[in-house]
């Protein structure tokens, strides 16, 4: 489990692709490796990935079909930058929300507005099965970030967040344009909510 705020970002340094599968290592700072062994959960752009192997500060990650095909994990290249959580502990804060690292599809980038001074906005679009979840003053998690939802648009399926700063500073998002997919993780909480009302409102128009 992760809490959508993120420790570092960090360069893919190698990338092997097979059939089926893709293989790559990311450079992490020393401090980042502390305690960081085989099997670990990690989360990389917020997708849920296990250390496959442990080298100096280079962390090995494998990522198989499903993934490759529901995240971002199946566009990686190398140099990319990524965004990366270590699982947290018990007893750790949870300043953003508990998130799973199970992404649950891709949005579009297709705004990025810096007109405002000191004001960073990106707008996405999101597949429009997502938007029952999505809420103004809500939130999700992109790339693994824990973030607030405003301008939530269900006419035409889209958002927007605002970046502070120092979310910008932590991040990939300062370089991210539009065009560009990342991965969307649904409140696990909201999702519930949504789909238990659902369920008993059928079950009232069924009786």
């Amino acid at each position: 489990m992760f809490t959508g705020i993120v420790q570092t970002y960090s360069n893919v340094s190698q990338l092997i692709e097979k059939p089926n599968l893709t293989s790559f290592s990311i450079t992490l700072p020393e401090e980042f490796m502390v305690g960081l062994e085989s099997g670990a959960s990690v989360a990389v752009d917020g997708v849920c990935l296990t250390a496959t192997q442990v080298e100096n500060q280079h962390v090995w990650f494998d990522v198989m079909t499903e993934t490759l095909q529901r995240t971002t994990m199946g566009r990686v290249k190398k140099q990319q930058s990524v965004n990366v959580e270590r699982s947290f502990k018990i007893g750790d804060e949870v300043g953003g929300h508990i998130i799973s690292g199970h992404v649950h599809g891709m949005v579009e980038i297709i705004k990025v507005d810096t007109s405002i001074p000191n004001n960073h906005l990106l707008t996405f679009k999101a597949p429009h099965h997502l938007m029952k979840y999505i809420f103004s003053k809500g939130y999700v998690a992109l790339n693994g970030v824990s973030l607030t939802l405003v301008d939530v648009d269900k006419t035409n399926d889209t958002f927007t967040v605002y970046f502070i700063p120092e979310t910008l500073k932590r991040t990939t998002f300062f370089a991210k344009r539009e065009g560009e997919l990342v991965n969307i993780e649904i409140d696990n909480q909201t999702q519930t909510i949504v789909e238990t009302v659902e369920r008993i409102l059928a079950e009232k128009n069924i009786a």
